[in-house]
């Protein structure tokens, strides 16, 4: 299998909060193998903005020092390192001022694709779009992504729409959300379009229900103070988990095209119920052997965020009618894993009377670790001595499946920022499916806020409190992975 790369054309893209951990630890790693690849041209331009007083040389001697602390794949590559690193400019700013705006306006060139990053806090979006506007750094055609969260709730996500599209066209703005650019997640769309073998029975009248799953073993670290006001369900369930949700349940597009995927997904996330009270458990890690607990990393002695939650949730329309789906998300747990599980139900009639405990197939799709798809399904035992029944996997790890290329796949970021200077949308969010995903979850999170309590205690290392697994026990099921 050959990994085709299509090169893109010049752009100038520049990253406010260039000294950040987001930009040196995720996008400019990113864009220094997409460097390696050569589908960065070589006059492609990446400035750097933020407020330390520092050269072009002390910028890029600084990125090269942190390419090796975390380490960044094939830093060794002396000649690519010193290449890309010279396309890097630096540009110190005040986003609140008027210092350094008009060198950068300078800086930009007017015959090449212009793509402004915001790798800042989300109250730092309306102030930079209104200077870049003032100061005329904003083209017909420039594009402008924003990272998470967008809105912590959905009055504040429609006032981030409203300061963006108050100066850009919806086609310029590109709301990121670095699951949409897994590998894995990108399948799902091709295992359930692409293969005829899968669509006829993606629905209510097949499959018994459907789990995802997004797991870590780490605590929240230095999240602390951001964290506690957001928890696990305004941190995960409202993008991560709901994007997964949205791929897996949504009916086929009209064609493979950003608008008509996203539309699709808007309908599934408009056909969310509402989710009863005692289909929601909370948790909250507690303290353990060299691990302290989450009131310690966060600082609050008493607080209520959960780490933890899981969700019992359904899908009002034609195609899942009564096919449960059951979200859960949580840090300090067994171990780190992002996976989704279709379980099909039992043939309508089992013949093999005395083979009585059968757990079903099922489809799982993992996004990490060891991304890949698994089908678990029933043969016989072999040997002699009557029908004994056995579970066995088929196993696509695409580590093993695609050798070599599946090193060279771009990570997330690699896609999703070649995305935006294409002007491909499809693996970004819309304005109105952000404000849909808030207005599902602000009735959850406002019940918790008007009764208090329900915070279940876990221990680090666990799957979560033990009142998760009741949610599924009352419909005789279990979680899986973990």
């Amino acid at each position: 299998m050959v990994t085709t790369v299509i090169p893109v054309e010049p752009f100038d893209l520049v990253i406010f909060g260039g000294t950040g951990d987001l930009a040196r630890r995720k996008l400019l790693p990113a864009l220094f193998q997409r460097w390696r690849a050569r589908q960065m041209p070589e006059n492609a331009r990446v400035i750097c903005v933020g407020r330390q007083p520092l050269s072009d040389e002390s910028y890029r001697s600084r990125i090269e020092t942190s390419f090796r602390e975390f380490p960044v794949p094939c830093v060794e590559d002396r000649e690519a390192l010193g290449e890309f690193l010279n396309g890097i400019c630096y540009a110190r700013v005040d986003v609140n001022g008027s210092d350094g705006w008009s060198e950068l306006r300078r800086m930009l060139r007017q015959d090449v694709i212009r793509a402004f990053y915001l790798s800042v806090a989300p109250s730092l979006f309306g102030v930079i779009t209104a200077m870049a506007t003032e100061w005329k750094l904003v083209s017909p055609d420039c594009r402008i992504v924003v990272e998470k969260p967008f809105g912590h709730d959905l009055a504040s996500a429609r006032n981030l729409n409203a300061e963006l599209s108050g100066r850009f066209d919806e086609r310029q703005i590109y709301r990121i959300d670095h699951y949409l650019g897994k590998e894995t997640v990108q399948n799902l769309m091709a295992l359930r379009f692409g293969n005829s073998l899968f669509e006829p029975i993606w629905n209510s009248q097949y499959v018994d229900h459907i789990q995802i799953s997004v797991a870590e073993s780490g605590g929240i670290g230095g999240r602390g103070s951001y964290y506690d006001e957001a928890g696990a369900m305004r941190d995960m369930v409202q993008n991560h988990l709901m994007q997964l949700l949205c791929l897996i349940a949504m009916e086929p597009p009209a064609q493979f095209e950003a608008d008509a995927i996203r539309d699709e997904k808007l309908k599934v996330i408009k056909s969310l119920g509402r989710v009863a009270k005692d289909d929601v458990v909370r948790g909250q890690y507690l303290s353990g052997p060299g691990v302290a607990s989450y009131r310690d990393e966060c600082g609050d002695p008493v607080s209520e965020t959960e780490s933890f939650v899981a969700l019992r949730v359904h899908l009002d329309n034609w195609r899942w009618s009564g096919t449960p789906f059951y979200l859960r998300t949580g840090k300090r747990l067994r171990s780190t894993l992002t996976e989704v599980s279709v379980a099909f139900k039992d043939p309508v009639h089992w013949i093999f009377e005395e083979q009585a405990n059968r757990k079903g197939t099922s489809l799982t799709i993992r996004l990490q670790p060891n991304e890949g798809i698994t089908m678990r399904m029933t043969i016989k035992d072999p040997g002699p001595g009557g029908m004994r029944l056995t579970e066995v996997p088929l196993d696509m790890t695409f580590a093993e499946a695609l050798g070599s290329n599946a090193e060279a796949m771009p990570n997330a970021y690699e896609r999703l920022v070649m995305d935006v200077i294409r002007g491909n949308q499809t693996l970004f969010m819309r304005g109105d499916e952000v404000e849909a995903a808030w207005a599902w979850i602000d009735p959850i999170a406002a019940g918790w806020a008007d009764l208090p309590g329900g915070l279940y205690m876990y221990d680090p290392g666990s799957d979560g409190p033990v009142q998760s697994h009741a949610l599924l026990h009352r419909d005789r099921r279990d979680w899986q992975g973990l």
